[in-house]
Parts: structure tokens; sequence; C-alpha cells
């Protein structure tokens, strides 16, 4: 295969994963901010930073209300990581490739890039509106690869397109549960309840919820689902999970040497890290050092399969979130 194509293949299953946990993101979020205990407060311009977009939200945007920031996030095409943005490029990169896909890909994926421009200016009409137009996108997105995986020979054609979803996934993931380290608790007056319904949005936004009650507990306790979310090796959301599936990809693919020992590193790592065991203040920094492993193993197989003949000059796709 080409690197070309595999490298379009990769990006195409990225940005549509990407629009997805965005819009996960964006209605977790708005669950933990109706679910709020007395007395704590959430800054907007924390889920900004939260996806590693701070820098570039600023040189738009004077004020970080919740307006300006689901703008930027769901609509704003000068945002390269938007839900609009990154619809649109993975329509590009299928149109470009048709041949390597089942028939109704693009198809599907063109449909969903016509329903935004009909349905995005909803998402600026109120909190309910919003959350209709992403669980839309949501539900169609799941159809598309629910599609591939349905249809496709497990050829190495579809080993990229699962490295580009679990590593997406897996990212998103960890921002999902970064944003009730933004959250502003009051140092008395919260009952256990009231903090753990912050960690019972977290769970709806991964679509994890029943599946924690019969794994891990009927209680949403937020250290049991820091644990679950990053550790639990059976459910799909879940960042070692993920790791696992980029490893049976490798070792599909040839010449894995380089790639295959970043996601060893990564994934031993993570299994030596309590997550369950951090207060909100450490988890940030937790997060981000698994961020960054992530972005190591996007790096590893950019150099091993997409550049490895490339002048160091030569452009590449969208960088990942973590490094925008």
């Amino acid at each position: 295969m080409l690197s070309r194509v595999a490298e379009n293949l990769y990006w195409m299953t990225r940005h549509m994963e990407r629009a997805e946990n965005t819009a996960r993101l964006i209605n977790g979020t708005a669950q933990v901010v109706m679910d709020l205990p007395k007395g704590a407060s959430f800054r907007w311009d924390n889920l900004v930073s939260v996806v590693g977009l701070d820098n570039r939200f600023q040189e738009f945007y004077a004020e970080a209300d919740e307006e300006s920031v689901m703008r930027f996030l769901i609509l704003d095409e000068r945002n390269p990581s938007s839900i609009v943005s990154c619809i649109r490029n993975a329509r590009e990169n299928t149109r470009t490739f048709r041949e390597v896909l089942p028939g109704e890909t693009w198809e599907r994926i063109n449909a969903l890039h016509l329903f935004l421009q009909r349905s995005g200016a909803r998402t600026t009409q109120g909190r309910l509106p919003r959350f209709e137009v992403l669980n839309e996108i949501i539900e169609r997105r799941q159809s598309i690869i629910g599609l591939l995986v349905g249809s496709m020979s497990l050829d190495v054609a579809y080993q990229f397109i699962k490295l580009g979803r679990n590593i997406e996934r897996a990212d998103m993931s960890t921002r999902i549960l970064d944003v009730n380290s933004a959250v502003l608790l009051p140092k008395e007056g919260n009952t256990e309840a009231e903090v753990e319904r912050l960690w019972m949005g977290t769970l709806n936004a991964l679509s994890a919820y029943q599946t924690y009650r019969r794994r891990v507990s009927v209680h949403v306790r937020g250290r049991q689902v820091l644990d679950f979310v990053m550790k639990d090796a059976g459910f799909p959301r879940t960042v070692h999970h993920c790791l696992n599936e980029i490893v049976s990809c490798l070792k599909r693919l040839p010449n894995h040497a380089g790639p295959l020992a970043a996601v060893q590193h990564a994934r031993r790592r993570l299994l030596r890290t309590s997550f369950g065991a951090l207060d909100l203040g450490a988890l940030h920094e937790r997060l981000d050092r698994v961020e960054a492993d992530l972005g190591a193993i996007h790096d590893a197989l950019s150099r091993q399969y997409f550049h490895l003949h490339s002048s160091p000059a030569a452009p590449t796709q969208t960088a990942p979130a973590a490094q925008e």
C-alpha cells in the first residue's frame, strides 16, 4: 500500500473519531455543568484548555463564554479540530480513495457533512437543540464505523483505519475525564452524592455507565471511574483497551518495531499509574503524560509508515489535538 493512501485512511478515521468525541465531550460537559454541586464553578475556557486549543482560541475570541467556546469547537472552520472541520477533512480524505472502502462509506460521510451544513446553526440556539444535533452526529458516525467494521477485509487498509480510531479515541477519553479536573469545588458543603453526579456525566459521555455498573460497582465513585476508564481492558473506550488494539494492529503490519516499542512503553507506564489514588489537582498532570505518550505513538507511526522517505519539509496532515 502507498504511504499516501495509508496516511489518508489513518487521518480519515482520526478526523471522524475526533468529531464524534468532541460531540461527546461537549454533551458530557453540559451534563457536568448542570450537575455542579452547590458552590462549585466551571469556566468555559477550561474546556478549550482541556482539548489543547487555548492558544488558537485566543487568536479569534476575546471572551471565553459558553457561546464562543461552543462556536469554536463545533462550527469554526478556523479551528482544524472543530467538528465541522473534522468532518470536512474526513470527507476530503475519503473522496481521494473511494475504491479502498465499501461503496456506501463515501455516501454516509457526505450525508453527515450535508447534515451539519443544514443543522449546524441549531447548535447556537440553546443547549437542547445543540444536544440533539451533536447526538445525531454521534449516531451517524457510529453507523459509518459499523459499516467499515462489518464490510471490510482485515487487510492492511483496515489496520490503518483501526490505528487512527484507537489513538484518537484514547486521547479523547483522557480529555473527557479531564473536564472534571477543571471543576472548582468549594472545600466544604458538598455531599458525596453531589460530587459523584459529576462522574456519572463522564460515564454517560463515554456510553460507559451501564458497563461500569456491571463491571465495577452500582455506585459511581470518582476514583473507581478513573481507574475504569484508564485501565479496564474490556471496554472499547478505555485507554488500556485502545493501546491493546494498537498493538494488535501493528503486529499485522511490517516493520513495526519502532511504533510497537512506543506503544509498549505507554502501556507499561499506564498500568504502573494508580489513577484511583489521585486527587483532581494531580489528575490533570497525569492525564497530560498519557496524552504525551499517545503523541509519541503517533510520531512513531508517522516516521515509519507515512514519511519514512519524505524530505524534512514535507507537509503533514492536521496534528493531534495534544500538539496543536
